[in-house]
C-alpha cells in the first residue's frame, strides 16, 4: 500500500454500485462492505466539495447498446431484473454528483466522463467499486492513458472471483496508480484537503 498524494482536484469514481451488481456474491469482500466504504469516502469527498462521480451499466430494452463481438461468456444480451441498473440507496440521492452510463465494462470509453472531469480541473481519481478485474480495472486502465493519477481503494472493490481481485491488485494496480485503504485514503484526505 502506498499512496502518497492526492491532488488539489481529485474525484471519487465509484463504478458499478447498482443494485443488481452489489447484491452479487462477492470476493474478498462483500457488496454490502464495499458500499459501506465507499460512502465513507463519498461523504468525505463531498464535504471537501470535491466531485463524485457514480458510474452504472445499462442497456437499452432491446440490448441495441451492448457491445458487439464474440465471446465465451455467455449473458451480456441477456434480460435482466427491473431496477437492476438503479444506483445503490445508499449513494444516490446527491444533486450534485456527477452520473454517468455506461454500456462497457470501462467508464470512459463512449461516455462524457472524462468531459465532465476536465471541465472540473479534475487531475486524479480514486476508484472503487465492483468488479474490480472487469469495470474498476477497465476504467483505471483508460484513466491512466487519459493521463490522470489513480489512486485504488482497495478494500472498497471486489471481484466476482477472489483470485481475479488479487491478480489485479498485485500485478496490474501498481502499474496503473497508488493502491491503499480506505482509512488511508480517509486519512490522506484529511491531511491534504482539511
Amino acid at each position: 500500500m502506498a499512496v502518497t498524494a492526492l491532488d488539489p482536484r481529485t474525484a471519487l469514481v465509484v463504478i458499478d454500485l447498482q443494485a443488481g451488481i452489489a447484491a452479487a456474491p462477492t470476493a474478498p469482500h462483500s457488496g454490502a462492505d464495499v458500499v459501506a466504504r465507499t460512502v465513507e469516502l463519498a461523504d468525505a469527498f463531498r464535504a471537501r466539495d470535491l466531485p463524485v462521480v457514480l458510474v452504472r451499466v445499462s442497456f437499452a430494452p432491446d440490448f441495441g447498446d451492448v457491445p458487439p463481438g464474440r465471446t465465451e461468456a455467455a449473458g451480456s444480451g441477456r434480460a435482466r431484473p427491473e431496477g437492476w441498473d438503479v444506483i445503490v440507496p445508499e449513494l444516490a440521492g446527491h444533486s450534485g454528483d456527477i452520473s454517468v452510463t455506461k454500456h462497457n465494462w470501462g467508464a470512459f470509453h463512449g461516455t462524457d466522463l472524462d468531459v465532465q472531469l476536465r471541465r472540473r480541473g479534475v487531475t486524479q481519481i480514486v476508484l472503487t467499486g465492483i468488479a474490480t478485474s472487469i469495470g474498476v480495472e477497465s476504467t483505471a486502465r483508460a484513466a491512466h492513458e487519459h493521463g490522470y493519477h489513480v489512486t485504488l481503494a482497495t478494500d472498497a472493490m471486489s471481484d466476482l472471483d477472489a483470485d481475479a481481485h488479487a491478480n489485479s491488485l498485485a500485478r496490474i494496480f501498481p502499474r496503473l496508480g497508488e493502491t491503499g485503504s480506505t482509512a488511508e485514503i480517509l486519512e490522506l484526505l484529511a491531511k491534504t484537503h482539511g
